[in-house]
């Protein structure tokens, strides 16, 4: 116990250790208050997003409330439609099928020349030139098509294949004819063949009024003799050329001969076509004689009467019976049928009260 003090009756209290022994920091009066942590900074791009939005928001209310002001729509209201299709009218619009709007006038001949290039019937080759797209299809036919949105574009047939053209014993083009009506006659085209790369329609040109040049580039006819006409012919028309050129170096036939005989070869091997075929495409197909009204068709007949009824008197003339059989009368330059009982060698007739008589020679003749 202390001196002087009263005697201490129970343990003595524990000591407080000091607050760093405790775990507390150091403690501080007036306890400090935390400091105002900063706002994060405002992100103007997302007021700008958002303003848009709301505008949209308040667009759509206004909308909505003015539809409601408005009432229920009238009974006699008629909804409108909105077409977005192309407009398809007109027979050459460009949306069509090209096909549906080309008529030709006939069928194409057959496939003919160099059988190596019979692979090319088939396939069609284009080319855009300006406004227009050519299109050709070997041993088809060649057209012309307006690329633009007028309502009366323009689409034609440039030709339908018709015949090659040869000279000098070789295939120098292909020629399309009867295509679309131009100024009174037919359109036609020649396909010129050259050499290429790759098939394809190289160039097309008009040097005349309705007459086309089409240029076809193909590995084809890259070989010299690859358009030779001898080796396209079959083993006899071979045979028979070979007999027209020895006819020819034995001076047996003319040049002019030569060449009618050459073309009725071609025409046989069917490389051409002949003359008579093509003037009545050319002509639309008319075949034989033919009248623009009666009134001209009445006229000839007339002139034919006349004819017969001159043939008539000069039969008579020379005292020459003639024979006139049902459906049979005298033409031009064709002699008469002539009675005659019954015919000897020699000329000689003999008439039915058994007297001879001599026909003069070149009587029939003298009928023109």
């Amino acid at each position: 116990g202390a001196a002087g003090g009263a005697p201490r009756l129970g343990p003595r209290p524990a000591r407080r250790p000091p607050a760093a022994h405790r775990g507390e920091g150091p403690r501080l009066w007036p306890a400090a208050r935390p400091l105002p942590v900063p706002a994060a900074p405002r992100d103007r791009g997302a007021h700008v997003t958002a303003a848009p939005a709301m505008a949209a928001a308040w667009a759509r209310l206004v909308l909505l409330l003015g539809l409601a002001a408005r009432g229920p729509a009238p009974t006699g209201a008629v909804k409108m439609k909105v077409v977005e299709e192309p407009n398809t009218f007109g027979l050459n619009n460009p949306f069509l099928p090209q096909t549906s709007r080309l008529q030709p006038k006939r069928d194409p001949s057959p496939v003919s020349g160099p059988r190596h290039l019979s692979s090319l019937s088939g396939q069609c080759f284009s080319l855009v030139e300006s406004t227009y797209k050519y299109e050709l299809c070997p041993f088809h036919n060649a057209t012309q098509h307006e690329q633009t949105f007028r309502w009366n574009a323009y689409s034609g047939i440039l030709g339908i294949w018709h015949e090659w053209e040869i000279a000098n014993s070789t295939f120098t083009g292909m020629w399309m004819r009867d295509g679309d009506s131009c100024h009174a006659r037919s359109r036609q085209s020649k396909v010129e063949l050259t050499c290429g790369k790759s098939n394809r329609l190289a160039q097309v040109s008009e040097p005349s009024t309705c007459v086309y040049t089409l240029t076809l580039e193909t590995p084809l006819v890259c070989h010299p003799h690859s358009l030779l006409v001898y080796p396209a012919l079959p083993r006899a028309l071979q045979q028979r050329w070979d007999q027209v050129e020895q006819d020819l170096s034995d001076e047996l036939i003319t040049p002019q001969g030569h060449r009618k005989l050459l073309r009725a070869l071609f025409e046989d091997a069917g490389f051409l076509r002949a003359h008579e075929d093509g003037k009545a495409a050319q002509e639309g197909g008319r075949k034989g004689p033919g009248f623009e009204s009666l009134e001209r068709c009445s006229q000839a007949h007339e002139e034919l009467s006349r004819e017969v009824r001159r043939l008539t008197g000069v039969l008579a003339q020379h005292g020459i019976p003639y024979l006139r059989s049902a459906g049979v009368g005298l033409t031009r330059g064709h002699p008469p049928a002539v009675r005659t009982p019954r015919s000897e060698p020699g000329g000689l007739s003999t008439p039915a009260d058994g007297s001879r008589e001599q026909h003069t020679p070149g009587a029939r003749g003298a009928v023109s």
